[in-house]
């Protein structure tokens, strides 16, 4: 299983960026996805999941990402996306997706998730 992560850049305070997170090796649909951030110094914390197909594909979104960042998923090209807009110094971290199976609930925003992939580095200048 793979979980690849892209879609990570420099903006400004602001502005707007769309992760995407490629899945190989794995029935997608049946899987819930989540995006974690890591900022420096801090630890890693949830930023928003959505549910396994099967699960209604309900979205759960961290306080600090309601109202600002949308997350989607296209299950026939394996993709989970995270769409964030209106941008802040504080959202700079590395973003992670992760893939939990039969995934559903507010447990999403806690550990452990069965897959994670690697990150990609977000930075928003003030």
């Amino acid at each position: 299983v793979q979980l690849q992560a892209s879609g990570g850049g420099l903006v400004q305070t602001g502005g707007s960026l769309r992760l995407s997170c490629v899945a190989s090796g794995l029935t997608f649909s049946y899987y819930a996805l989540g995006w974690f951030r890591r900022a420096p110094g801090k630890e890693r914390e949830f930023v928003g999941a959505i549910a396994w197909s099967g699960g209604g594909g309900t979205t759960y979104y961290a306080d600090s990402a309601k109202g600002r960042f949308t997350i989607s998923r296209d299950n026939a090209k394996n993709t989970v996306y995270l769409q964030m807009n209106s941008l802040k110094p504080e959202d700079t971290a590395v973003y992670y997706c992760a893939a939990d199976l039969k995934g559903a609930g507010w447990g999403l925003s806690q550990y452990p998730y069965d897959y994670w992939g690697q990150g990609t580095q977000v930075t928003v200048s003030s």
